[in-house]
């Protein structure tokens, strides 16, 4: 039992052979995979996908690096397509200040778009955030005084304050193949200390493929992987944290557990 919190199986690599990709993943126990987008014209074939895989699901979002060319993706746009049943998540949005691809103020308000859908659809929002703690950290802060809503940090590599931050706003953090990386020692003390029932796993495939794939392209599979180092890394069993993590996934995207 798992569940890979963070995939992209219509990228390029991946889409061309999603078929044997998914059948790998369920090979090594994988449960469930939420195929994310990150720019709107991902969102129809991201929903074909959950549409025909029973153990898939999907999210509509733009990226931060897209928000410049996504002006009319308003949070109306963005819960009118969450109606759908396989759509289980808003994102991923948030903000990226590493590339700055995208005018940091429209960033901002593209994210406060997508929190709005979040809390008006009932959804979890998917949070991506580099080198924009502070940011980040207050616009989630602030818009939760506006009404609650939950979510997840995805592919978490900042800070144990930002950490606890999410953390007291109720978020989920989601762990990738970067925590098995030999110098993710910071990253690695955080993951062994979040409590277990906020802690989510993933792969981001088809990036950050973990130890020991380094080099090869990212796929669901690997979540099993990952899944190994983090329970050796907090001194638990694996299937245990294979099992409460996977749990922790319909838990927050609630409408998996619909299927």
């Amino acid at each position: 039992m798992l569940a890979d919190s963070h995939c992209h199986l219509n990228y390029k690599g991946v889409f061309e052979q999603q078929q044997v990709v998914l059948e790998r993943a369920r090979s090594r126990g994988v449960s469930a995979m939420l195929n994310i987008a990150t720019r709107e014209s991902e969102w129809d074939a991201v929903l074909e996908t959950a549409e025909r895989e029973p153990d898939v699901w999907a999210t509509v979002g733009i990226h931060p690096h897209e928000a410049d060319d996504h002006p009319h993706v308003d949070t109306a746009k963005l819960v009118e397509r969450a109606r759908h049943p396989r759509v289980v998540g808003i994102g991923e949005s948030g903000l990226d200040y590493h590339y700055d691809h995208s005018d940091r103020e429209r960033q901002r308000a593209s994210f406060r778009a997508h929190i709005a859908a979040a809390r008006s659809a009932g959804v979890p929002i998917v949070v991506h955030t580099r080198d924009a703690e502070d940011d980040t950290a207050a616009i989630m802060r602030e818009e939760m005084e506006q009404g609650t809503y939950s979510g997840v940090i995805h592919c978490f590599t900042a800070s144990d304050a930002f950490a606890d931050k999410a953390l007291a706003l109720g978020l989920f953090i989601s762990i990738s193949g970067i925590v098995t990386f030999r110098n993710a020692v910071d990253l690695q003390a955080t993951a062994s200390r979040l409590p277990k029932e906020r802690l989510l796993i993933e792969t981001d495939a088809p990036f950050l493929a973990p130890v020991p794939h380094r080099g090869k392209q990212g796929e669901p599979a690997f979540v099993a992987d990952t899944a190994a180092f983090l329970a050796k890394l907090r001194g638990e069993d694996v299937l245990n944290l294979q099992e409460y993590t996977a749990t922790n996934f319909h838990t927050l995207f609630a409408k998996t557990r619909a299927a």
